[in-house]
């Protein structure tokens, strides 16, 4: 029996790549002309990405000089990703884009952003994801805060039924002297 993808570290889910190229694609207006990870691994779109959503975030953007440089593009996103309202624990390590070890990492990052958007009210784009919930906090009276501490909930649970009467598991131990 195979475990859910969920549980699997590391697992790629290929619908979710296909998600987040399609929005990263709607959002630069220009198709993908590589594979997901070896168009994302240099960066470039990523920082195009993050003008698109934040004009003018990004000044200089390394299209050519090697892997240093590219990591330098990475970095610049992952910073502003962040200051853009990504969670920390949403973003991704650059040797992991890099080296493409954690795709899958990538595009959870991806779709954080893409969440993220709909906390920003001047981006008129596409949204990637699920809208976060929002705080709806409630207050109540005195009086119905009261009423609630005389209501005995199920959760306190009862005083009969479960005992341990009757519990005689496996043999008993026996202690033998003298031996």
């Amino acid at each position: 029996m195979s475990r859910p993808v969920w549980q699997v570290t590391g697992k790629r889910i290929p619908e979710e790549e296909a998600a987040a190229q399609q929005w990263i694609e709607q959002c630069v207006g220009r198709k993908f002309t590589q594979k997901y990870e070896d168009e994302l691994r240099d960066g470039i779109i990523l920082c195009e990405l993050m003008n698109v959503l934040k004009p003018g975030c990004i000044r200089r953007v390394n299209t050519s000089g090697g892997d240093y440089r590219f990591m330098d593009n990475i970095q610049q996103f992952l910073r502003l990703a962040q200051a853009y309202g990504v969670p920390e624990t949403d973003l991704f390590q650059a040797v992991d884009l890099i080296e493409k070890k954690s795709i899958n990492l990538v595009t959870m990052c991806i779709f954080a952003l893409g969440r993220t958007t709909y906390k920003h009210p001047e981006w008129r784009g596409p949204a990637l994801g699920p809208k976060p919930a929002e705080e709806n906090q409630r207050h109540f009276s005195e009086d119905v805060l009261r009423a609630g501490e005389t209501v005995i909930g199920l959760q306190a649970g009862q005083n009969r039924g479960a005992t341990q009467s009757g519990q005689n598991f496996g043999a008993s131990r026996k202690i033998l002297l003298g031996k």
